[in-house]
C-alpha cells in the first residue's frame, strides 16, 4: 500500500518563489549596483562548479553499504576495529561534491570526509599541483628541524595570507587534535611567564627537578576551562576538554579542570532572543563563578570553545554571549583558544567564523585543520615561546599540504568562495525550513550559518533510520550529537546541489510519514 503524498509541492514552490522576492528587494535597498554585483559573482562560482562537476546526479547501483564494501569490511575486520567504517571509496573515479564507493555508487557527498576537503574531490588544479610537488612529498622533512629552503615562502603564501586578524604567529600541526594540544602547552607557557617573569628556572632549580616527577612547582597546578558538548580532540589533554559523547572518554584518565554549561538555545534563534539571552547570561555567570572557584586550587589558566559546537551537535550561541566570554578572559588575565577545526576556511560564509562576533580584541589562539588541510594554529605575540624545543614534534605537519593550501586559497578568492559558502547557505537553510514546517514531526531546529548547516531529528530513534534512507537515496550526511544530522559539504556546493539533497529529504520524509 502507498501513501499518497500530500498536494503540497505548489505550496513549497510559492514561499521558495516568496523568500526570493524578499532576497531582491533587500539587495535593492543596498543599491542596483550591490544586486548586480551579487548575482555575477554568484554566477560566476556556480558556472565554474559546472564544469568541474562531471555527475550531475546521484546514481545508486548497488545496496549501500553494497557487496564490495562488505567483503572489504570482512577483509578489514581481521585486522582491526571496523565499527567506525561507513564505506570504502573510490578515490580516483569521485569527483567534487561527488563520492564514488567501491561498489560504484556515485554520492552526493555533503559531509566530504568530515569537513576536511575545501574544493571537494579531485580538482584538477590540486591534482596538477600534488605532481609538481612530488620531491617534497617524497622527502616528508622533519620540518621543526630539517625544513626545505622555501619554507618560509610557503607559510607566508598559504597560511599568513589566511590568518585570523591580530595573529601574524603560526605554527603547523599534523591534525587538530594535535593543534589543540600543543594549543593547550602554549597557553600554559604563557600563563606561568607572566606569573614568574621572562626568564626560565636555570638549571638545578626546584621546578626542573619536580617536573620530571610531575610534581609542582616545575609541573604546575593550572586547568583550561572548557564546555559541555564541546569537541576538541581525543588525544589525552585534548580529551580532557571534549564532552560531546562518552565513549570518546571511557576509561580514559583525565586531568581535574572544570567544565562550563554551553548554552542550550531555542530556534531560530531570531525567534527567541529574550529567552536565549537568558539562559546565556546564566552560562556565562557559571564561567565567573568556576574561574573564581578555581582560583586557590588549580587556576583557570585559559578557557578554549568552538564558534559552533560541532561533534556535540551543532550547537550555536548569540555573537554577544562570545563577546562577553572573551571579556571575562581579558579581565581575569586567562587565556582564550577559540578551536577553528571544522569552522574554518570559509564554509560558514566567513574565512573564520569567529569573524562574526566583531571582537574588539582578537582571540590568543585559533586552532585549524580539517578543509585547512594542515593542522596548526594561529597565536599573538605574546604567545610566542622563548625558547627552542617547546613546541616541537618530528614532522610538525606536512609542507605539501601548504603547496596545497596555497592553491586553494587562490581558487578561494578567484571565484569568491566565502560568498558562495554564505548564500548557498541561506538557500539550504530556507528550503529546509519549509520542508521543516511540512514534516514537523521529523525535522525541526533547522540551523547554520553559511553551510555549516544541522536539523534536528524530532523523533527519538529516527535519525539513524531517516540518514540510511537518504544513503540509499544517494545522499551522503553526517549525525553529531544525539539527534542531529549535519552539513559539510565543499565550497562548490550549489543551489542546483541543494537542490538535489532537498528533493531526496523531501522523498525521505514522505516515506516515514507512511
Amino acid at each position: 500500500m502507498h501513501c499518497k503524498p500530500p498536494e503540497i509541492s505548489a505550496v513549497l514552490l510559492f514561499e521558495y518563489a516568496i523568500n526570493y522576492v524578499k532576497t531582491i528587494l533587500t539587495e535593492i535597498t543596498l543599491g542596483w549596483s550591490s544586486l548586480y554585483n551579487s548575482g555575477l559573482r554568484f554566477q560566476q562560482a556556480q558556472t565554474a562548479t559546472k564544469v568541474l562537476d562531471e555527475y550531475k546526479k546521484p546514481e545508486v547501483i548497488t545496496e549501500v553499504p553494497g557487496p564490495e564494501t562488505k567483503k572489504l569490511l570482512k577483509e578489514t575486520d581481521a585486522i582491526q576495529n571496523t565499527g567506525a567504517v561507513s564505506l570504502f571509496c573510490d578515490f580516483e573515479k569521485s569527483k567534487i561534491n561527488y563520492l564514488v564507493d567501491a561498489d560504484g555508487n556515485k554520492l552526493l557527498d555533503c559531509f566530504q570526509q568530515i569537513s576536511s576537503l575545501p574544493l571537494g574531490y579531485n580538482h584538477p588544479a590540486i591534482l596538477e599541483q600534488s605532481l609538481q610537488s612530488a620531491a617534497i612529498m617524497a622527502s616528508r622533512p622533519a620540518l621543526a628541524y630539517f625544513p626545505s629552503k622555501d619554507f618560509p615562502r610557503l607559510i607566508k603564501n598559504s597560511l599568513l595570507r589566511a590568518a585570523p586578524s591580530g595573529l601574524d604567529q603560526v605554527v603547523t600541526m599534523a591534525c587538530g587534535s594535535c593543534a589543540n594540544e600543543n594549543a593547550y602547552k602554549s597557553l600554559f607557557f604563557w600563563y606561568m611567564r607572566n606569573q614568574r617573569g621572562e626568564e626560565l628556572p636555570v638549571m638545578g632549580d626546584e621546578a626542573f627537578i619536580s617536573c620530571m616527577k610531575n610534581q609542582p612547582p616545575g609541573s604546575p597546578k593550572l586547568s583550561i576551562l572548557s564546555f559541555d558538548g564541546g569537541f576538541h580532540g581525543r588525544t589525552l589533554g585534548a580529551l580532557s576538554t571534549t564532552h560531546s559523547k562518552p565513549i570518546h572518554k571511557l576509561d580514559v584518565p583525565a586531568f581535574d579542570w572544570p567544565t562550563a554549561p554551553f548554552p542550550k538555545l531555542k530556534y531560530p534563534l531570531e525567534d527567541h532572543e529574550k529567552e536565549n539571552a537568558q539562559e546565556e547570561a546564566r552560562c556565562l555567570a557559571v564561567v565567573e563563578d568556576l574561574i573564581e572557584q578555581w582560583k586557590d586550587t588549580r587556576p583557570v589558566a585559559g578557557m578554549v570553545i568552538e564558534p559552533i559546537q560541532a561533534e556535540g551537535g551543532d550547537n550555536h550561541a548569540s555573537d554577544d554571549f562570545f563577546r562577553k566570554l572573551r571579556n571575562i578572559a581579558t579581565k581575569n588575565k586567562i587565556g582564550f583558544i577559540c578551536d577553528e577545526v571544522q569552522t574554518g576556511m570559509a564554509i560558514t560564509g566567513r574565512m573564520w567564523a569567529h569573524d562574526y562576533w566583531g571582537l574588539e580584541t582578537p582571540p590568543d589562539i585559533v586552532t585549524f585543520a580539517k578543509k585547512m588541510l594542515s593542522g596548526g594554529f594561529y597565536y599573538s605575540d605574546d604567545f610566542r615561546w622563548k625558547h627552542g624545543y617547546r613546541v616541537v614534534n618530528t614532522w610538525m605537519g606536512e609542507p605539501i599540504k601548504l603547496v596545497l593550501l596555497e592553491k586553494v586559497l587562490d581558487i578561494v578568492k578567484e571565484q569568491d568562495l566565502v560568498f558562495q559558502a554564505e548564500n548557498t547557505g541561506h538557500y539550504v537553510v530556507n528550503g529546509l525550513r519549509q520542508l521543516e514546517k511540512m514534516f514537523p514531526e521529523l525535522l525541526s531546529a533547522i540551523r547554520g550559518r553559511g553551510m555549516f548547516i544541522a536539523a534536528d531529528i524530532t523523533e527519538a530513534g529516527k535519525r539513524e533510520t531517516f540518514v540510511k534512507k537518504l544513503l540509499q537515496k544517494g545522499v551522503l550526511l553526517g549525525v553529531c550529537g544525539d539527534h542531529s544530522i549535519r552539513l559539510r559539504p565543499s565550497l562548490f556546493f550549489t543551489p542546483a546541489h541543494a537542490d538535489i539533497l532537498l528533493d531526496k529529504v523531501e522523498e525521505t520524509a514522505r516515506e516515514m510519514k507512511c
